[in-house]
């Protein structure tokens, strides 16, 4: 019974995040014909995300800069995650109540908007992605435009992406994405 109720609970959580992701890897505007989009200097057509980005380099955030958002804009929030399966998804980055006046983020970027913990170790900060197995491994960055601050019940350190993901359901007016992809050369 404990399984089942923590599968349908899984299942919940991945309709809540559908329903905000789909077709967000750019949105479109109609207020000003702008398309919202996310991308980063470092990722090039092949979608490859470069070693010094994850555990096997130097475990840096990646630069992004997004553009295109709605006017009713005030806050950002950004969420890196990956899902290895239905019933296993992993987050690493977790930032929120980024001012609508930031729209870079500089590689290794820190004092910008609120950090949230990952599921990697827990803590409030970037975990670096660090694919098991074989092959490529997709990870996601979502930013999500926002029309008002985040608020939760919980300090930062135990803000999941559940709990972002739950948070701004009300206030997200956009949101874009940016896949990419990265395999561990496990010897």
């Amino acid at each position: 019974m404990k399984q089942l109720i923590q599968f349908i609970f899984l299942l919940l959580l991945l309709c809540s995040i559908s329903s905000i992701l789909v077709g967000c890897r750019k949105t479109y505007d109609e207020n000003t014909s702008a398309i919202f989009e996310l991308k980063s200097s470092v990722i090039s057509n092949d979608s490859l995300l470069p070693v010094e980005y994850t555990c096997d380099g130097l475990s840096e955030t990646l630069p992004l800069e997004w553009s295109g958002y709605p006017a009713r804009t005030r806050y950002f929030a950004l969420i890196m995650y990956t899902i290895a399966s239905p019933t296993d998804i992993h987050w690493y980055w977790v930032l929120y109540n980024i001012p609508v006046s930031v729209n870079i983020l500089a590689k290794n970027s820190a004092g910008t908007g609120t950090l949230g913990n990952n599921s990697v170790n827990g803590m409030a900060a970037y975990a670096p992605p660090c694919s098991q197995g074989p092959g490529f491994k997709k990870y996601i960055l979502t930013i999500y435009a926002l029309t008002d601050s985040v608020t939760t019940t919980v300090p930062p350190s135990e803000v999941s992406m559940n709990i972002l993901v739950e948070a701004i359901k009300g206030i997200t007016v956009a949101s874009a994405s940016l896949t990419v992809k990265y395999s561990r050369n496990i010897q």
